[in-house]
């Protein structure tokens, strides 16, 4: 039976893509092109050099399809490649800072019927602080794999996921008293 490339599982499509299928690899590219953009930005990438490392770090993933053995999701996998692409952007432009101040007076922008935009809270975060809440929960790396990828130590890593987590906890439930209850969830 001849199955469409939008039946087939990431595995079976990376399997292909690595013997050579082209077809095969771009339809995974549409599959998590979104996804690996959206996490460069959280980083806190401009749309455009999300778009160029997304290219970059799926160029990366077809030349290297042969090692996705399909113990995680593909997308973890090139999500993986992409975020290393912007940290060795980030150090080689020197515009890593560990302690950024963050303006801690900016409050979550909110629309017309209370959803709270994510990465608007993201940006009210220090660079340190929005890099590893990023990598840890839209990246899907461990605090220790984050710590090295960032030349951090371990519990610097892990003071910046719990300082992030909690600063966006905040803003995104935002003052009780306008308007919004205590109990947002």
């Amino acid at each position: 039976m001849n199955r469409s490339l939008a039946d087939l599982h990431d595995v079976e499509l990376a399997a292909r893509a690595a013997a050579g299928g082209r077809r095969e690899f771009g339809e995974l590219a549409r599959r998590h092109g979104s996804a690996v953009r959206a996490l460069l930005r959280r980083m806190g990438a401009q749309p455009s050099l999300a778009d160029d490392l997304a290219q970059d770090a799926f160029i990366q993933a077809f030349q290297r399809c042969a090692e996705f053995r399909g113990e995680g999701t593909f997308a973890a996998w090139v999500k993986r490649i992409a975020a290393r692409l912007y940290l060795k952007r980030v150090a080689k432009e020197a515009r890593f800072v560990e302690e950024a101040a963050a303006p801690d007076e900016i409050g979550p922008t909110v629309d017309h019927i209370g959803r709270v935009d994510l990465d608007e809270a993201l940006k009210g975060l220090s660079e340190a602080e929005r890099l590893c809440v990023s990598l840890c929960h839209g990246g899907g790396f461990s605090h220790p794999e984050i710590a090295a990828a960032l030349n951090l130590p371990l519990g610097t890593v892990k003071s910046h996921v719990k300082r992030g987590l909690d600063k966006l906890r905040a803003r995104l439930q935002g003052p009780v008293g306008e308007g919004r209850s205590a109990n947002v969830g």
